[in-house]
């Protein structure tokens, strides 16, 4: 158990006053007390895997099939739920977001200044399934905005917002590709719509094409993430495993 800081000014760990001499090589933090927000239903029963943890942020391992927040038909077996029954006195909130079936690493703040973190702090690299061969990077700067007559589906459109993914192909079989992705921007499903507009949609991606014969779930990861973490400002450098789910399409077939 982390040992946690008392709110206010501290020295080397212990209370002190604004007005109190420091010394040369002394740690002095200011730790902000928390700000009422929603209390989540705590569900002790499950289990996330914690890739790293500090007094400010936390990051998990999260799987395939579990929402961050509570959506319709998830109220009480979302990512919040298990953070409320990890931190109960603290509100939850996610610093980067994963659709419910996206794994890989997802970071959540426990104070104020972990909720803080400016975008260009925080990097990611995620890992995708495409159907079909792909043998060359690519990068597709293409707008993306809502689809006419839908609330959840985006589609590459003149009139959307800009969004680049640059695609980078790791192996293959005759059948699948698994590529790197880095984005230079974040639109919602940007590298499902960006994929599936370039004619290879991600493994497992019904709703924008992909073949289902393999995976039950659009396949795709966040495997890296680097983060200058808010109060220390040193790099914290993470990964994860790519699922078996994903690697059993690319190297099982």
């Amino acid at each position: 158990m982390l040992k946690r800081t008392p709110l206010g000014i501290t020295r080397n760990g212990e209370l002190c006053r604004s007005v109190d001499i420091l010394q040369k090589g002394d740690r002095v933090l200011l730790r902000i007390p928390e700000k009422e927000g929603c209390r989540l239903e705590p569900n002790p029963h499950i289990q996330v895997p914690v890739v790293y943890e500090d007094e400010d942020i936390i990051v998990y391992d999260k799987p395939p099939g579990m929402p961050v927040h509570q959506s319709p038909g998830h109220y009480g077996d979302c990512l919040a739920n298990v953070f409320a029954a990890e931190f109960p006195n603290s509100a939850f909130r996610a610093v980067n977001r994963l659709d419910k079936d996206t794994s890989g690493l997802c970071l959540a703040a426990k104070s104020r200044l972990g909720a803080n973190i400016p975008a260009e702090n925080i990097s990611k690299v995620y890992f995708a399934v495409c159907c079909g061969v792909i043998t060359e990077p690519m990068r597709i700067d293409k707008p993306i905005g809502r689809m006419d007559g839908s609330a959840l589906m985006r589609t590459v459109r003149c009139d959307g917002k800009r969004a680049v993914t640059n695609v980078y192909p790791v192996s293959g079989n005759d059948k699948y590709t698994l590529l790197k992705i880095i984005l230079e921007t974040g639109r919602t499903h940007q590298i499902r719509v960006h994929l599936s507009h370039s004619g290879f949609p991600l493994a497992g991606d019904g709703l924008y094409g992909g073949d289902m014969s393999h995976i039950n779930r659009q396949a795709l990861h966040c495997g890296e993430m680097n983060i200058i973490h808010p109060v220390s400002g040193r790099e914290i450098c993470l990964s994860s495993t790519l699922p078996e789910d994903m690697s059993e399409i690319v190297n099982g077939l």
